[in-house]
């Protein structure tokens, strides 16, 4: 059974430590001692949680692509007809290629709250730092 630090929680979930601590005191993430004595949540707990709190009409039912991430566009460069947006969302910085017709058309500039939707033919599954008491 995987079992996550609060600190990794709080960075999967993007909230702080002391949320998951509360969610822990209110019983909605089940703690356990790690090996070492630490407090520890198991990973299935985790994941029953981040689908219990996806918000309602996000989950791209009217759109096909199911990777949304909220953010707020940081920089726009132009170029002849294309246009660069980037966006910061969290701790990721994304990149958007676009004519630079759309991007005057949605008036994006520094500072606008946006949404990137993500649709691709390829993703790669990375793991991330985990404690495994087996």
């Amino acid at each position: 059974m995987t079992q996550l630090r609060i600190s990794h929680i709080a960075r999967l979930l993007g909230v702080s430590s002391d949320t998951v601590r509360r969610l822990i005191k209110v019983g909605t993430l089940g703690a356990v001692p790690d090996s070492s004595g630490r407090t520890a949540v198991s990973g299935e707990s985790v994941a029953a949680y981040a689908r219990s709190r996806s918000v309602s009409g996000s989950d791209g039912s009217r759109v096909s692509a199911r990777n949304r991430l909220e953010g707020i566009v940081t920089e726009v460069k132009t170029d002849g007809v294309m246009a660069q947006v980037e966006v910061a969302a969290g701790a990721f910085r994304l990149t958007s290629l676009m004519t630079r017709d759309a991007a005057e058309e949605m008036c994006l500039t520094s500072g606008v709250p946006a949404t990137v939707v993500v649709k691709a033919t390829n993703a790669v599954v990375e793991l991330g730092e985990i404690v495994d008491d087996r």
